[in-house]
């Protein structure tokens, strides 16, 4: 089939002039294609056009855009009465509202006009592309285009093939998306995609710590920014897309992944939805926010004392970090049973490792050595601990120049349990073939910004280490949802990196 995504005289045409479809509609004017854009409402595609000129403008004023190609970009746009103009269409992107009855009678409609070898597209971020494209005659050339709000601003888009779509379909829309400037990840169809699908285990596995009672949101994010540089914690970044949005968005992709435990989400977040707190839109989520939108009443993640700092510590379990956030303090590996009993776990709980050891449970202090401890130090303990022996520990990190977050007793504390999700989810869609495992990472930088991609977390930890955390978590909680992956378990195995395919 021909098809030429870079000809001079492409040309696209969108359905919707939304947020979605203006975005999509700036981007192909930028990579110098003629648009058609329609929507339903007349006055609705007159506005969206004010809008995507308006930044355009804006683009030329700051230094961004020539003026001179803004202005053929201007004339490059057409706004159409109806479907029918689109008859001279290469790709029609369909970004309407995410009705399955309505994106149908669209595309029914569509296929009455365009020719044969024009590819039709959804933007859809949630609906299945097989359900989508089953009302198409030509379901071979039905493919989706999910872009990223906002799409001048988000580098990615999946390219996702559905059961029935031709592969010069895949390969043109890849080569439409470079010339819009977006980076393409093609994906294989299934509930969410792959931004979607791995996003949940981030704000998922932190309500179940939060769930648990093991560390309150100020606390969760403040380790996750800290330690492992994400640029918003978790809690906070429900509340910017606000609970009236992932809380549904949870149940179906919950429900449309079989109940797969590994995307659960908790009764609290239930209850934000019930309750109307959605976040920084209503003033109220899992913060409080001013009128500014700035959180107000956050209580502090840092553990504050005023007590003595420890002058002799003891390995339980050694770790050369500990010589860099413990400078200062006596350390030895044979207890005196009167000085605090340090040590690195990974995957396991306090109770877990004094039951095994046999270490006085009331001295024992657990640290997070995983991550990036020049700022933040997380610590946990058993049930019963002695405060004093908690303080002194404390207070040795903080001469040290670290805050310290102080959290219950769980397995994995808390970047070690959410990274370890992140990435084990990542090694699940790279087992299930969602897209190539180089292409997940990518997709997950781009599509939300991590600090690294799921399988690039798994490097990070080492696949053996990784392994040993999730079946820890596992054995310790009876819970499936930290089942690890098949992938990950023959690559820890085998001493193979989470990137070595099969």
């Amino acid at each position: 089939m021909k098809f030429d995504a870079n000809a001079d005289d492409f040309t696209i045409g969108v359905i919707g002039a939304g947020a979605m479809g203006q975005g999509i509609v700036q981007v192909s004017l930028q990579g110098g294609m003629q648009v058609l854009l329609f929507d339903a409402n007349k006055e609705g595609a007159s506005a969206g056009r004010d809008l995507i000129f308006q930044r355009l403008d804006r683009s030329v004023d700051k230094g961004r855009l020539e003026l001179d190609a803004v202005s053929q970009m201007k004339n490059n746009l057409i706004l159409v009465d109806s479907i029918a103009a689109f008859k001279s269409c290469n790709v029609v992107v369909e970004a309407v509202f995410e009705d399955l009855k309505i994106k149908h009678a669209v595309y029914e409609e569509l296929e009455q006009h365009v020719s044969s070898e024009c590819i039709i597209a959804s933007n859809t971020s949630s609906l299945p592309i097989s359900s989508l494209g089953r009302s198409c005659e030509r379901q071979e050339r039905f493919a989706g285009l999910h872009f990223f709000n906002p799409v001048p601003l988000m580098r990615l888009v999946e390219v996702i093939r559905g059961p029935s779509t031709d592969d010069w379909v895949i390969d043109g829309l890849v080569k439409l998306g470079e010339r819009m400037g977006r980076t393409p990840v093609v994906v294989r169809d299934a509930p969410g995609f792959l931004v979607n699908t791995g996003g949940r285990a981030f704000t998922t596995e932190a309500l179940h710590i939060l769930h648990e009672g093991v560390a309150i949101q100020s606390q969760v994010d403040a380790v996750m920014r800290d330690c492992a540089h994400f640029r918003m914690g978790p809690f906070e970044l429900m509340d910017l897309t606000g609970v009236d949005v992932n809380y549904p968005a949870s149940l179906i992709m919950h429900e449309q992944n079989s109940y797969d435990p590994r995307i659960r989400t908790v009764p609290f977040h239930k209850s934000l939805y019930d309750a109307g707190r959605f976040g920084r839109k209503t003033g109220h989520g899992n913060y409080k926010y001013d009128a500014k939108g700035n959180m107000i009443d956050v209580e502090s993640p840092d553990y504050q004392t005023s007590s003595q700092k420890a002058t002799k510590v003891i390995i339980g379990e050694d770790a050369e970090i500990f010589s860099d956030i413990l400078a200062g303090s006596g350390m030895a590996v044979t207890d005196d049973g009167e000085s605090p009993i340090v040590a690195a776990l990974f995957g396991e709980d306090c109770s877990s490792f004094a039951h095994r050891t046999g270490l006085d449970y009331r001295r024992i202090v657990a640290i997070d050595t995983t991550g990036d401890l020049s700022k933040r130090v997380t610590l946990m303990t058993a049930p019963g601990a002695a405060k004093s022996v908690i303080d002194s520990v404390v207070a040795l990190i903080n001469e040290n120049g670290r805050a310290v977050t102080v959290i219950k007793d769980s397995p994995g504390f808390i970047s070690q349990r959410i990274r370890a999700m992140i990435g084990n989810l990542g090694c699940e869609m790279a087992q299930i073939e969602l897209a190539t495992p180089d292409d997940i990472d990518l997709a997950m930088r781009l599509g939300l910004n991590y600090p690294m991609g799921p399988l690039e977390i798994i490097d990070d930890f080492g696949t053996d280490l990784a392994h040993r955390i999730m079946s820890i978590m596992q054995e310790i909680t009876g819970d499936d949802r930290y089942r690890p992956s098949p992938w990950l378990r023959r690559r820890a195995l085998l001493g193979l990196g989470a990137h070595v395919l099969s």
